[in-house]
C-alpha cells in the first residue's frame, strides 16, 4: 500500500495527540520542510522568489487567517482586503516609530493591531450572520481603505500617498528593502508560513477549534451545550485578523516594499483569498496552501503558456484567467464543496487499498 494507518501503534496519550499522528503524514511534511528550508533557498532565483514563491507563502497565511474565520467557525467575511492593509500601515508605523525594534517584532505586532480590529468589527457577527455579516464586513473594508487613504497620520504627511518600507535586516542580513535577497525574503515568509501553519492546525484540533465547528454547523445547539457564542465568535475574528494582519506586513516590507491602499488591498484582495478557500477546501489547512498556490500558479502558468508561447495579449490572458478562476469556483461549489483538500483526502483513501480494487 502507498498510504498505511495500519500497524501505526500508539504507546502513550502524547503520541497519539501529536500533530500528525499517521507516521507516514509526519515523514511526508518533515520531508517537505528540510526540501524547502535545505534545499529551495540555494536554488531559488529573483523570478521565483517573486513571482511565485513569496507570493504564494503571504497567501497562505492569509487563506489560513480567512479559513479559521469562515471554514471553521461559519463567519463569511469579506474584509481580507481591508484587515490586510490595516497589517500593512501598523508595520509601516512601528518599523518608523521604532527603528531599533527587529521588523520580525513589528510583523507580529502588526498583527496583533490588526486582531484588536478584527474583534471591532466582529462585534456585529454576534446578532447578525450569513448574508448580512458578508455585507458587514465588506463595509469594513471599504471603510478601511477609505480611512488610511484620507487620514495623513497613516502614511506619514507622504505626498504620494505611498508608504515604503524602510530597510531593515536581521542578524546582519536584510530582509526589507532594494538589497535583500530573494532567498531571505523567502526564508523570512516560509518561517512565518510554517510556524503560523502548526500554531493553526494544533488551534483547530483542540477545544476551541471544536468551539468555532459547533458554531458553524449549528450555533443554537452549541450554545445549549454549553458554547459561549461570544467567546467563539470573537476568539475566531481575532486569531483570524491576526493572520491576515500578518500576511498584509509581509506583503508590505518584505514583498513589495512600497503599496499604495487602494490598489494593493482593495475588494479584489479579499475575493482572491476567498476564491483560495473555495478551490483549496473550507475548514482545511493544507486546502488553504493548496488553494493559495493554485491562484499563484494559475496566473503564471498561463502568462508563460499564452503570452510568451502563444502570442496572446497580456488583456487577453487576464480574461482567460478570470474565466477559468470562475469556471472553477463554480465547479468546487457544485461538484465538490470541499475543494482540493477533499480530492486529496480521496487520493488517500485509493491509495491505502492500492493496487487492489475499491
Amino acid at each position: 500500500m502507498l498510504y498505511r494507518e495500519a500497524g501505526d501503534f500508539k504507546t502513550s496519550y502524547a503520541a497519539d495527540g501529536q500533530t500528525f499522528p499517521i507516521a507516514f503524514d509526519r515523514r511526508r511534511y518533515q520531508a517537505v520542510l528540510v526540501l524547502a528550508f535545505g534545499v529551495v533557498p540555494f536554488l531559488v532565483n529573483d523570478y521565483w522568489a517573486n513571482a511565485v514563491l513569496v507570493p504564494f507563502l503571504i497567501y497562505a497565511i492569509a487563506a489560513i487567517g480567512l479559513n479559521i474565520l469562515t471554514g471553521y467557525c461559519g463567519q463569511v467575511s469579506l474584509g481580507t482586503g481591508g484587515f490586510m492593509a490595516v497589517g500593512a500601515y501598523a508595520c509601516y508605523k512601528l518599523m518608523t516609530a521604532f527603528p531599533e525594534v527587529s521588523v520580525l517584532l513589528h510583523i507580529l505586532l502588526a498583527g496583533t493591531v490588526t486582531a484588536l480590529v478584527g474583534m471591532l468589527f466582529g462585534i456585529p457577527s454576534l446578532r447578525i450572520k450569513g448574508f448580512y455579516l458578508a455585507v458587514a464586513t465588506l463595509a469594513a473594508q471599504f471603510f478601511l481603505v477609505w480611512l488610511f487613504n484620507k487620514v495623513p497620520w497613516f502614511y506619514n504627511h507622504s505626498a504620494s500617498g505611498q508608504i515604503s518600507a524602510p530597510e531593515r535586516s536581521v542578524l546582519g542580513l536584510a530582509v526589507t528593502g532594494a538589497a535583500t535577497a530573494p532567498w531571505a525574503k523567502y526564508l523570512v515568509c516560509l518561517a512565518f508560513a510554517v510556524g503560523l501553519a502548526w500554531i493553526a492546525r494544533n488551534l483547530t484540533r483542540g477545544s476551541l477549534g471544536r468551539q468555532w465547528m459547533a458554531i458553524r454547523d449549528m450555533d443554537i445547539a452549541a450554545e445549549i451545550i454549553g458554547v459561549n457564542p461570544l467567546r467563539a465568535k470573537l476568539t475566531a475574528f481575532a486569531i483570524s485578523s491576526f493572520y491576515v494582519g500578518v500576511a498584509g506586513a509581509l506583503m508590505f516590507a518584505v514583498y513589495l516594499g512600497a503599496v499604495e491602499v487602494g490598489e494593493a488591498f482593495g475588494v479584489n484582495k479579499a475575493f482572491l483569498v476567498l476564491f483560495m478557500i473555495i478551490i483549496g477546501g473550507l475548514g482545511s489547512i493544507f486546502g488553504s496552501f493548496a488553494g493559495a498556490a493554485f491562484l499563484v500558479l494559475l496566473p503564471v502558468l498561463l502568462k508563460n503558456l499564452l503570452v510568451d508561447g502563444l502570442g496572446w495579449s497580456t488583456a487577453l490572458a487576464a480574461h482567460v484567467e478570470l474565466m477559468i478562476v470562475g469556471a472553477l469556483i463554480v465547479f468546487f461549489l457544485v461538484v465538490e464543496p470541499h475543494g482540493l483538500a477533499q480530492l486529496w483526502r480521496l487520493a488517500k483513501e485509493k491509495l491505502r487499498l492500492w493496487p487492489f480494487p475499491h
